[in-house]
């Protein structure tokens, strides 16, 4: 029954990122991205990673999608726009493409398939044991990064400010 979940939020993911690179609408590109993040975030939680699932879809469904549609609705691209491109540029696009799928099909040619064991601890993914490892054993890099990150946010506000009055 695990296999019929995995192999078909694998194909939804793999179906919706298709369908949002071919996608002509921008609108439409979006949502499949979202079904894409959606798919994902569930391949997460079979994997007992409910946190990296919930953060997921909080920060890619939710923020980085708010930021897409504001972008889309802010440019306007649902006029349709056609670009003239060069023969040069496409032969350059197919033979990267081409120079992509052999490479990746040589990497899953060369990869043996086995099946994985199930987890000896239930608890692996859990938000209570990850706490515990970032509160006990990374205690100091996890204060080093917040520090790194309030002097960032400092740092933008300092030169926002500093914009702003020689402007």
């Amino acid at each position: 029954m695990t296999q019929v979940f995995f192999y078909g939020l694998s194909a939804l993911a793999i179906a919706s990122s298709l369908m949002m690179l071919f996608q002509r609408n921008p609108m439409y590109s979006v949502l499949y991205l979202l079904v894409c993040f959606f798919s994902v975030a569930g391949l997460y939680i079979m994997l007992n990673a409910q946190f990296l699932a919930v953060v997921h879809i909080i920060v890619y469904a939710g923020a980085i999608m708010v930021l897409f549609l504001y972008v889309l609705m802010f440019l306007n691209l649902n006029v349709q726009q056609h670009f003239s491109k060069s023969n040069m540029l496409r032969l350059a696009a197919m033979l990267t493409g081409g120079g992509l799928f052999l490479l990746l099909f040589s990497a899953f040619y060369q990869t043996e398939l086995v099946v994985m064991p199930d987890p000896m601890n239930e608890n692996v993914g859990s938000v209570q044991t990850l706490g515990k490892v970032l509160f006990n054993d990374y205690l100091i890099p996890f204060e080093l990064t917040s520090i790194l990150f309030l002097s960032a946010m400092v740092g933008v506000v300092i030169i926002n400010k500093k914009e702003q009055t020689n402007g």
